[in-house]
């Protein structure tokens, strides 16, 4: 148990990700594949011209599942720059695929407002994972903010339930936020319809009701950018 905790902990550092993918080549997807998140991505996402950013991409095959599914500028950014070398290598022939090591809490690389959409598969996770999280996780939630358009959607899928997960965008930036889910084990019989939003209050109490304790499921945040909003509260 010790020693899990321990790699768990590392989950946010770079050496962690190095060494894994230096001895990890095959292709994996944190909790889910594109093909199971593309109606929701579909929905979100309309805009296939636009450009779309893929935070902790791994070796993840989900950038080029997008791709394939008709959309042209997907950036795909990963802290190890072992993976990104290998990802780049995989994936030379493909223009509409860019990988960039960079780590997402300094984003600098990229000007304010330069992305339809942000895609987050664990990464948030993984950096609740390390020391000083709740700073980390805010400097990360920030620059998502600022790389992302005014009404934008930062996507997130987690396994953080809303009780915590809601008081972290509220302590970073400005959101409209939306709550979707699905089913961990992609049975053919999801009992929950994934493009079809769960009611969300302010603190998430509402979700237990909805979904019942303990639900074996992914939550997915739809957390929409709004400059307005932000304004509001600087004037308040």
């Amino acid at each position: 148990m010790e020693t899990e905790t321990k790699t768990t902990q590392s989950y946010s550092e770079q050496w962690y990700w190095d060494e894994r993918y230096t001895n990890e080549s095959d292709p994996f997807d944190w909790y889910q594949n594109y093909t199971s998140l593309a109606p929701l991505i579909n929905l979100y996402v309309p805009r296939r011209t636009h450009p779309v950013l893929v935070i902790g991409c791994g070796n993840s095959a989900f950038s080029e599942g997008m791709v394939d599914d008709g959309y042209e500028d997907v950036v795909s950014i990963d802290i190890s720059s072992v993976v990104i070398d290998a990802m780049n290598k995989k994936h030379s022939d493909r223009p509409q695929l860019k990988y960039l090591k960079m780590d997402v809490r300094d984003m600098k690389v990229f000007e304010d407002a330069s992305f339809d959409a942000v895609i987050d598969k664990g990464t948030l996770d993984s950096i609740l994972c390390g020391s000083n999280s709740r700073q980390h996780s805010t400097q990360m939630l920030e620059e998502v903010w600022r790389v992302l358009k005014d009404k934008g959607v930062y996507i997130l899928i987690t396994y953080g339930a809303p009780d915590y997960r809601l008081r972290l965008f509220k302590d970073s930036r400005s959101w409209t936020t939306k709550l979707h889910v699905i089913d961990k084990s992609l049975t053919d019989h999801q009992p929950w319809e994934l493009t079809k939003p769960i009611p969300l209050d302010a603190e998430g109490s509402s979700v237990e009701s909805a979904l019942g304790k303990s639900p074996d499921v992914h939550y997915i945040y739809v957390c929409i950018k709004d400059e307005s909003l932000k304004r509001e509260a600087d004037t308040a």
